[in-house]
């Protein structure tokens, strides 16, 4: 019987529809990560022996990561006007990631005095153990004049082959630099160095169509491992940092939208994609990509992505600042510590120094926790035991707390320094200018500025003007 011969007062959604719905990748992200709970649910033993479908594919971005930040920061820079410019931009973007971060923190110490989730668990020190605990927690972690040092690479290419952001953002930036101040040789480099990015993000294209398998076995090891009964004991801590982090989404992050002309749950909606793929992998750096293509179709220029969304990753992590308090107090909670609020206050200090260059990567926020823990004599490294198998849980919603925040940060740098198309930004939020990822022709030639164009056919990386 075909379509048309349905029995009357049936409804069949048509086959076009349908498959135009499932090409989504927000759609399959959402599909994979509800397959993946379904199977560590039912068979937990099978989910947890599928992360390393996750892994694989987290790994496969990272392996990109390197040489995107360092492609755009350069080209970032080069393409500003005049040296101020690339001071301008910085310095807004550190001042504004130090503020919002102190704010996540504070929200977040507030929250665990009040609601006290530790209270009355009465855990008894000696019966604690370092033991199982990831060895980055309980090995003694640097001052912060190693942590300086840390940031410089023994050799330049040797910043694009580690783990960490902070010493590719440093070579990039002196690297730009130097572009910018040798003339014609540098304004050949560079446009060589916009060529490579281009091929760089042809691959992610193709890559992210995976994103979807990678989230449903990330999914699958959560649950499975750690099962959702875990959460049975500890879901006060769990609920309200999720309650919290969601707080600061909605009021804080909202707030400085409606500051810049924009709104933030039409940016939600414009960025699904990307915050169903961090819910599933639990880590921002998968979407790093796609997040500096969003922005800038946007309407926020090259440089200023460039510049300040990258950096956002190591300096503007809201959602690790606001676990690192309420982890904190509430293992002194729970072991019956009484924190006095200078202690907390110290605490804190400590927290926006340890809280920094833990890129957005599964488990950084634990071993930032680790950090913070070792540095301050109040509550014992043991103590995270209590904690440890919950804090997948809060995994995901520290990522997808601090993508928001970077991408909130990129448009609000964007509007201070007069880079951001508001028009075009209102436009884009209110879905009348889709993003549409370029195809992958075999001869990509260079975009136009989306400030330029009004309606692009499509959006890769558009070059900078």
């Amino acid at each position: 019987m075909s379509r048309n011969d349905a029995a009357p007062g049936t409804v069949t959604a048509p086959p076009g529809r349908i498959r135009r719905m499932l090409s989504h990748l927000y759609i399959q992200c959402l599909i994979a990560v509800l397959l993946g709970a379904a199977v560590g649910g039912l068979w937990p033993s099978v989910g947890a022996d599928l992360k390393p479908l996750g892994d694989g594919f987290i790994a496969l971005v990272k392996m990109f990561i390197a040489p995107i930040i360092f492609c755009t920061v350069v080209h970032g820079i080069a393409s500003m006007g005049n040296a101020r410019a690339v001071g301008r931009v910085s310095l807004k973007a550190l001042v504004y990631f130090e503020v919002l971060t102190t704010v996540a923190m504070v929200i977040g110490l507030v929250v665990v005095n009040v609601v006290k989730p530790g209270s009355g668990l009465h855990i008894d020190l000696s019966t604690l153990s370092t033991k199982g605990l990831p060895p980055e927690a309980t090995t003694a972690h640097e001052g912060f004049a190693a942590f300086l040092l840390a940031t410089i690479p023994a050799t330049l290419v040797s910043a694009l082959t580690g783990n960490e952001i902070l010493p590719v953002l440093l070579v990039s930036v002196l690297f730009g630099f130097g572009l910018h101040a040798s003339g014609e040789a540098g304004l050949g480099i560079a446009r060589g160095v916009e060529k490579f990015s281009t091929v760089l993000f042809t691959l992610i294209r193709w890559i992210m169509r995976l994103a979807p398998i990678g989230a449903f076995g990330s999914m699958a090891f959560t649950i499975g491992n750690y099962g959702l009964g875990t959460l049975r004991y500890l879901a006060l801590l769990v609920g309200s940092f999720w309650l919290t982090a969601l707080f600061f989404v909605l009021v804080v992050l909202g707030t400085v939208m409606r500051l810049n002309g924009l709104r933030m749950l039409p940016f939600l909606r414009y960025i699904k994609e990307e915050l169903l793929i961090v819910l599933g992998t639990s880590s921002t750096e998968p979407v790093l990509p796609r997040m500096m293509a969003k922005l800038q179709h946007a309407g926020a220029s090259k440089p200023v992505v460039g510049i300040t969304l990258p950096a956002g990753y190591s300096f503007n992590l809201d959602g690790t600042a606001i676990y690192l308090t309420m982890g904190s107090v509430f293992l002194a909670q729970a072991l019956g510590i009484h924190l006095s609020l200078t202690q907390q206050l110290a605490m804190l200090a400590v927290m926006l120094l340890t809280s920094k260059g833990a890129a957005g990567v599964t488990g950084s926020g634990f071993i930032a926790l680790a950090a913070t823990l070792s540095a301050v004599p109040h509550v014992p490294v043991a103590a995270l035991a209590l904690i440890f198998g919950v804090d997948r849980f809060m995994s995901e919603a520290r990522a997808l707390t601090s993508l928001v925040g970077n991408g909130v940060a990129t448009l609000a740098v964007a509007r201070w320094e007069g880079e951001l198309d508001e028009e075009r930004a209102k436009a884009v939020l209110r879905g009348e200018i889709p993003y549409t990822p370029a195809p992958a022709p075999s001869a990509v030639p260079a975009e136009p500025d989306p400030k330029e164009t009004p309606a692009p056919t499509h959006d890769p990386v558009p070059a900078a003007r």
